[in-house]
């Protein structure tokens, strides 16, 4: 047992092999690359890896000798229609860096599903430090309040500096429509929820009727990347906090940026939260540690860097919490109906009634009764 814990408590590698079942045509993909003058491509020999972590896209990195180029695809097996969008990931990749830096640039782009089994693109490599879900930080981060402080500042100001930018310049005034943004928002998780839920929780449905009862005012719309939280995000390898990689831009869409915050929040642990919440982190609720900044002060911060109104704050930290307890749901519901296997997926079925409380009480001051 105890060898167990030591193991699972080390910090698990950025990248390693690629699993056998997630192997790609590697002969194809680099031809199509050299036909399309990706830059290293023709100095082979080709050296491959798979990174780590996450429940979304498959992520791969190439190396042609010094040069190196990450590749993206969808999952294997049957998607959903509108999921995984390589083409909307490059989309955004291809121009938003220009104006962002911390976004890295796509260069290539493949809708032939007869190269690797599926779309995909190619973006540049970044390198730095990505704090894993669930798992121990990695050992390059200085684990002191100060270097914890820093990282907070330098996730909130990323995150307020992305509002920031003008999609319209950038050529991107078709990738979403802001107009009744929110409201769809919280009917289109509602249905998914109904379609995905595995026993009755009342409070699911309360709440998707009090958020449509209770939206606030919408906002200048901005570029949202739909799911910035700590851990789809790097963090420069000089410990300094800034961040230097964006990633996973697949649900990045035109819209109200308080769904952006409330997203960011909803994932934020605090030490004094009630403890099951807390617990879904599986014991690595980083935030909760000292220097990491509270939610009320990253919201203080991103209303000074950004100049926007953040008196609803509450309302969309509430409706992350929801929204991603269908999230959490729609994953669950994979295992249950058999089509994956995966042991993450089976513990995620107890945190749906956990967020729905959750989103109760931020709301309950707010007049949500149950």
């Amino acid at each position: 047992m105890s060898e167990h814990l030591e193991e699972t408590n080390q910090p698990q590698p950025e990248y390693g092999e690629v699993r056998d079942e997630e192997q790609l045509d590697w002969p194809k993909l680099v031809a199509y690359l050299r036909e399309h003058h990706t830059p290293g491509a023709d100095h082979g020999p080709l050296e491959v890896k798979q990174f780590r972590g996450g429940h979304s896209n498959l992520t791969y990195l190439l190396r042609f000798g010094d040069q190196e180029w990450v590749v993206r695809r969808p999952p294997f097996g049957p998607l959903p229609p509108s999921a995984h969008d390589m083409g909307r990931e490059h989309r955004v990749l291809s121009r938003i860096w220009a104006a962002y830096p911390p976004a890295p640039r796509a260069i290539v782009m493949c809708d032939d599903p007869s190269i690797i089994g599926a779309p995909f693109f190619v973006m540049e490599r970044r390198s730095g430090f990505v704090v894993p879900n669930r798992s121990p930080l990695p050992s390059g981060i200085r684990q002191t309040p100060a270097v914890f402080r820093a990282m907070s500042e330098g996730f909130i100001d990323a995150l307020a500096d992305l509002h920031s930018v003008d999609y319209a310049k950038l050529d991107l005034v078709g990738l979403g429509r802001p107009d009744g943004f929110v409201r769809r928002q919280i009917t289109g998780w509602m249905d998914r929820w109904e379609k995905a839920k595995t026993i009755e929780v009342p409070l699911m449905n309360k709440l998707g009727a009090w958020f449509l009862e209770h939206m606030p005012p919408a906002q200048t719309p901005a570029i949202l990347h739909n799911d910035f939280f700590l851990h789809n995000v790097m963090f420069a390898p000089d410990n300094s906090g800034q961040v230097v990689g964006v990633f996973d831009w697949e649900m990045s869409t035109l819209g109200d940026p308080m769904i952006d915050l409330g997203t960011s929040l909803n994932y934020w642990r605090e030490a004094n939260d009630p403890e099951e919440f807390i617990e879904m982190a599986e014991g690595f609720a980083h935030t909760t540690r000292p220097g990491f900044m509270k939610r009320d002060e990253l919201v203080e911060r991103y209303a000074r860097r950004s100049g926007r109104d953040v008196s609803h704050a509450a309302y969309y930290r509430a409706w992350g919490n929801w929204k991603t307890a269908t999230v959490l749901q729609q994953i669950y519901v994979r295992f249950v109906r058999g089509q994956t296997t995966d042991p993450r997926f089976e513990r995620m079925g107890t945190h749906p009634p956990i967020l729905a409380r959750a989103a109760a009480r931020i709301v309950a001051p707010l007049g949500f009764a149950e």
